[in-house]
């Protein structure tokens, strides 16, 4: 028998034939939520130059642009992710940072570049992933652009909407603020340390383990619902994504509000997945929770008075949040343990450094 051979087509082909189905249906939808009225007149399916948006109601356009990764997206090129969970995890990662601040996502434009041996069928998968992570946020992805590079290139723009004035700043935490996060951190940081160095360990994880590593990856999750109610309702005075590790973001909050922080190590969730690659490099856990990650959590601050409100609306949502410490006036990002000893935060912030992961974790750190 003949082995089947890839299938190539050029790019307007492409667009037409392959990502037609991914994009119908869009024009003249409603995007807006909270009372304001916007909607997408034209949409990917006008096949025009751009998206066209009316926008009905006085309100705060929010644009963030991410550029995912190229070269060196290691569980990618291991074979550990498919086509679909990077265009998927592009998704996640831009609407991120417009559910950080506050925003509902209205759309997102991709920008997907390729090398000549990317078949159809793989760059129809990078497409559909990228469709699904918008779905699954609440979103659409209204176009972009497609082309040849010497390897899989990834980059987007995402955009929210919001009331005038309630867009969540990193720069409004005050002394005596609750310091607060939507879940444990370091899972994808974690398995990035694992599974390059897997052999090397004395024991590998449970394949449950390794799934749940994995996961974090193939299906991250923007905290839209959360970032609305924080946003909506002022419940937050600070807040940003955990994209960068939760310590990257609390020393990030620290110099964009001028405060300190003092959080209680004992108070900061670990995920167990994480705990067990801390034990098998032999690293403290928190440590590594709170290194560079690429998590998509909310790390915010609170006004004590608010507490009781906010906890209870984010159960009414089935949602939660873990307070992990408080905002000082010490200038200083600082944790304590339940024996009162005082240190730096514990871990290693993302600073664009050529380390990997599991020297950040350990602080032997290559600048």
């Amino acid at each position: 028998m003949t082995p089947r051979q890839p299938a190539y087509s050029d790019e307007p082909t492409r667009v037409q034939q392959l990502i037609g189905e991914f994009l119908t249906g869009q024009s003249g939808t409603s995007v807006g939520a909270d009372g304001l009225d916007v909607r997408l007149t034209a949409g990917a399916d006008a096949k025009d130059d751009c998206a066209v948006y009316d926008l009905s109601s006085p309100m705060s356009l929010v644009v963030g642009s991410d550029y995912v990764r190229g070269p060196k997206f290691v569980l990618y090129e291991m074979g550990l992710l498919s086509g679909f969970d990077i265009g998927y995890y592009l998704a996640v990662a831009n609407v991120s940072d417009i559910a950080a601040m506050g925003a509902t996502p209205i759309g997102v434009l991709s920008v997907v570049r390729y090398p000549h041996e990317v078949d159809d069928a793989e760059f129809q998968e990078v497409i559909a992933g990228i469709h699904q992570g918008c779905t699954d946020c609440g979103t659409l992805n209204v176009g972009g652009d497609i082309g040849n590079a010497e390897r899989i290139i990834l980059s987007a723009t995402a955009f929210g909407v919001c009331k005038p004035g309630s867009a969540l700043m990193r720069s409004g935490a005050r002394p005596g603020d609750l310091l607060c996060v939507t879940g444990p951190c370091g899972l994808l940081g974690a398995a990035v340390a694992y599974f390059p160095k897997r052999d090397t360990f004395e024991k590998g994880l449970p394949e449950e383990v390794e799934r749940r590593l994995l996961d974090g990856w193939r299906r991250p999750r923007a905290r839209v619902a959360e970032g609305r109610i924080l946003g909506a309702k002022a419940y937050a005075t600070a807040c940003q994504d955990t994209s960068d590790g939760l310590k990257a973001t609390i020393e990030q909050i620290t110099q964009a509000s001028g405060v300190g922080f003092r959080v209680v190590e004992e108070d900061v969730p670990v995920e167990p997945a994480v705990g067990m690659v801390a034990d098998l490099m032999g690293v403290e856990p928190l440590a590594l929770s709170m290194s560079a990650s690429s998590d998509f959590q909310l790390a915010f601050t609170l006004d004590p008075g608010k507490l009781e409100k906010c906890r209870a609306e984010f159960d009414l949502a089935g949602l939660e949040f873990h307070v992990i410490g408080e905002a000082t006036g010490t200038g200083r990002a600082e944790s304590v343990n339940h024996l009162g000893a005082v240190r730096p935060l514990p871990g290693v912030a993302w600073k664009h450094q050529k380390s990997d992961i599991s020297l950040l974790a350990t602080g032997r750190v290559e600048e």
